[in-house]
């Protein structure tokens, strides 16, 4: 059904946007994508300069030319972006890749599950301490109450924690952390 019902809804767009690899950033590109609907959110760390992320999104119907609005707004604040909407590369397989494995240093891995509702993520990230880094995120709306996200965030050096701990704790989404996990090790690592 999932199939059935992705390629039935047409109003999905999907681009390709590269950003600087530093905190804050990931959040500065989904305050542009707000608050329009994202159905797919996918970025691992690569590199210490750039991070590319897969994103598929409902532009608002009711704004004239909104997904080129989303696109003239990235490019103005120097944001690379690509439009796959057409891409049967992209939708198909690329999707499901994007991101891969990484050395991401000091990163601990958590499975969230956020409710499927507007500002879930946006509460996520502006709760999160600002010298943390994401370094991994995949996301895919599949149409159940909750979203099931997967988060690799980046600590500064010093102690373990940094706080880490009370923020999902505050936070209140149900979590798991999966720092330890052989599949991680295994696949992301």
């Amino acid at each position: 059904l999932r199939v059935v019902s992705e390629r039935a809804d047409d109003s999905e767009r999907s681009l390709e946007i590269t950003i600087p690899e530093s905190p804050g950033a990931f959040r500065a590109m989904y305050s542009k994508i707000w608050p329009r609907n994202v159905t797919e959110l996918t970025y691992r760390f690569n590199t210490e300069q750039e991070a590319n992320i897969f994103v598929s999104f409902q532009p608002l119907a009711h704004v004239k030319n909104d997904f080129d609005l989303v696109m003239e707004d990235f490019r103005k604040d120097d944001f690379q972006c690509t439009d796959l909407s057409d891409n049967e590369l992209a939708k198909t397989h690329i999707r499901h890749l994007a991101g891969g494995r990484s050395n991401a240093p000091r990163e601990r891995l958590f499975r969230f599950h956020f409710p499927e509702s507007p500002g879930a993520l946006q509460r996520f990230l502006e709760s999160l301490d600002m010298k943390w880094n994401i370094s991994l995120f995949h996301y895919r709306n599949y149409g159940d109450d909750f979203g099931r996200v997967l988060v690799g965030i980046q600590q500064n050096h010093g102690s373990e924690c940094e706080g880490m701990n009370h923020f999902l704790e505050e936070l209140g989404y149900k979590y798991i952390e999966e720092t330890n996990n052989p599949a991680y090790s295994k696949f992301l690592r």
